[in-house]
């Protein structure tokens, strides 16, 4: 009869050679050939503005790509790298759209807009975050809220001045950002009604955009006269507070050669720019 001590010893003896042997690992399956870890000889990664993330042969740390970057498809062959925290490799089919070539690109998991403590709204947490690890403890950046900041209007492009001649159009620009959204109006100084009022070659046009949180406003004149000089106002209100810019427009005579060449040049730029956004 085998001795029952000497029975436990063969067993534990056993199970001690089992632990030893080599097991399956998940990481195994996803590590390219020809990759060797030596966690020792890893290099510090610095200002990484998305986070880190582990490198092709699953071994070291390194920087995560940002938001908007070129990035690697999963299953697909590492040559870009991969995404940060809270980002996603998709392929940017936006990019049809402007006739160019789709390419996977990192996108943030949510577009949900961050308040900061700087009182500066951020288009998600991804662009919070790299702005919080750019300032690199040079100012406290901290979370105030999930939403947009609530703010009074602040005019992010005024109009400019304009020199037309007689009959030409004269088109203003002016983009606001605000949280709520603002209400805009156009005044002429020395009027006490807002802008188009009765006249019929005086039109205003308002649309949300180019980015969230803000609003495009155009006010246009049609075929400008002499008595259309003047000084022209856009004035942006919410219910925090309100903002004003102004610009002045100065018509010619219709037969006038004697504009400088710097005057033709800021008129046709600014008519190639207004004609942008339409």
């Amino acid at each position: 009869m085998v001795d029952p001590r000497l029975a436990l010893l063969l067993l534990l003896v056993m199970l001690g050679v089992t632990n030893c042997l080599p097991k399956p690992s998940w990481r195994l399956k996803n590590v390219p050939d020809g990759c060797h870890c030596d966690p020792e000889l890893c290099p510090q990664p610095t200002a990484c503005l998305a986070g880190l993330v582990r490198d092709r042969c699953h071994c070291c740390l390194e920087c995560g790509n940002v938001e908007g970057q070129i990035c690697d498809l999963d299953g697909a062959r590492p040559f870009h790298g991969r995404c940060g925290e809270n980002l996603l490799c998709k392929m940017d089919i936006g990019a049809l759209e402007h006739g160019e070539v789709a390419q996977p690109r990192c996108t943030c998991r949510t577009q949900r807009a961050i308040c900061g403590s700087d009182r500066k709204t951020y288009a998600n947490v991804c662009a919070f975050k790299e702005a919080a690890q750019a300032a690199n403890g040079a100012r406290n950046l901290s979370m105030a809220g999930i939403g947009p900041c609530r703010t009074e209007p602040e005019i992010k492009l005024p109009p400019r001045d304009q020199v037309n001649k007689t009959g030409q159009d004269a088109i203003f620009l002016c983009e606001i950002v605000a949280y709520p959204m603002a209400l805009v109006e156009w005044r002429k100084d020395g009027l006490n009604v807002s802008l188009p009022g009765d006249d019929p070659h005086i039109s205003v046009q308002s649309r949300g955009g180019p980015l969230k949180y803000e609003l495009s406003s155009w006010l246009q004149i049609e075929g400008v006269t002499p008595e259309d000089i003047g000084t022209y106002r856009c004035i942006a209100h919410n219910k925090l507070g309100r903002a004003t810019a102004h610009a002045q427009l100065h018509v010619l005579a219709e037969d006038a050669d004697n504009l400088s060449p710097h005057i033709n040049d800021d008129l046709s730029s600014e008519t190639e720019e207004y004609e942008d956004y339409y």
